[in-house]
């Protein structure tokens, strides 16, 4: 039977999966200030960044200088919050672990497309790799969460089977991760196969107590999957801040589902998640003002240049960094 504990558990991934993919600089000031924001707001679980090559994503080079900021040791040191950060390698857990990480998140895909395209190899290799990095974090004393990317479906091999889920799933709790993420990468999901999968792993004896959920609202289903999984046991979830971030694979995707509609969906049906809605909600209109500064002011450079009505040395360092840049979606990357 599913537990019945009328709370959950929400897992912000906003500075990180919600940040990556936006090519146009983002000061680590921000960010701070994000995270700070959000733990204002009640979250008890933030997902801080990625230590990753800033040749793949450059949104995130800015990892140490984050990691090591005052206000991140600062809440570290509170042993009510947890704070995973993604290591893609061992390379990365070196580094992660050296700046006092103390929760790490490794990843891999279901399939074999996905996998080849996001992190370069197999869904073998990926395990193999993922199981060395959690091995050695637990030596380290490191906490070590999972993600599962592509449940249901992916961009080039198209359906994703149970079985290949499954294999993945046992394969992180095995390894010593204490939960694993279930990963909507593309956003079709629905509640009828949010049911159909969880019930598919728990008959199989994965334990419900060490799922997550982490829909995408490409198709507007998001909040629905969420739900869907709760009445299965789920107590979870993953959100991003905003709706921010989402699948280079699905063009118009929404990105993940809102951290703000999930909060408020619970809150109205009694469920504790922990969580300020009215300060969350602001923290969204707060940082899609922020990304939308930085995009009117890349868009003001460039329409100035088409016109001749600012010349490169009238433009401050700022506006010459921001005219070098522009808002789109990566193609390759660390995605869940």
């Amino acid at each position: 039977m599913p537990p019945t504990s009328p709370t959950v558990r929400i897992v912000e991934v906003g500075p990180r999966d919600g940040l990556q993919n936006i090519a146009t600089h983002i000061p680590t000031s921000t960010k701070l200030d994000l995270i700070q924001r959000l733990h204002h707001a009640g979250l008890k679980s933030i997902e801080l960044t990625s230590v990753v090559s800033p040749r793949k994503i450059p949104q995130l080079a800015d990892c140490r200088d984050l990691l090591q900021h005052s206000l991140i040791r600062s809440l570290a040191s509170d042993p009510h919050l947890r704070l995973p950060v993604l290591v893609p390698n061992l390379r990365g857990l070196e580094i992660a672990h050296s700046l006092d990480v103390k929760e790490v998140a490794v990843f891999i895909s279901a399939t074999e497309g996905f996998s080849r395209a996001n992190i370069n190899c197999t869904v073998g290799q990926g395990i193999e790799r993922a199981r060395e990095v959690a091995s050695h974090a637990i030596a380290a004393g490191l906490a070590v969460r999972g993600y599962v990317s592509c449940i249901f479906s992916d961009p080039f091999d198209g359906l994703t089977s149970p079985a290949a889920v499954l294999r993945c799933v046992g394969a992180l709790l095995d390894a010593g991760c204490y939960e694993v993420s279930l990963g909507d990468t593309l956003g079709v999901g629905s509640p009828a196969t949010v049911r159909s999968l969880i019930r598919y792993l728990t008959d199989a004896g994965i334990p419900v107590s060490r799922l997550a959920g982490h829909f995408h609202d490409t198709y507007g289903r998001g909040v629905a999957n969420v739900w869907e999984a709760y009445t299965c046991g789920v107590r979870v979830f993953d959100s991003s801040v905003a709706g921010l971030g989402g699948c280079p694979f699905a063009p118009g995707a929404k990105g993940n589902v809102a951290t703000e509609d999930v909060a408020y969906m619970f809150h109205n049906a009694g469920i504790e998640t922990g969580i300020d809605l009215a300060s969350l909600v602001d923290t969204g209109a707060w940082i899609s003002k922020q990304l939308a500064d930085l995009d009117s002011t890349q868009n003001a450079i460039a329409a100035a240049g088409r016109v001749g009505t600012n010349s490169a040395s009238q433009m401050s360092s700022s506006q010459k960094h921001a005219a070098q840049q522009s808002w789109r979606l990566r193609d390759v990357g660390v995605l869940v």
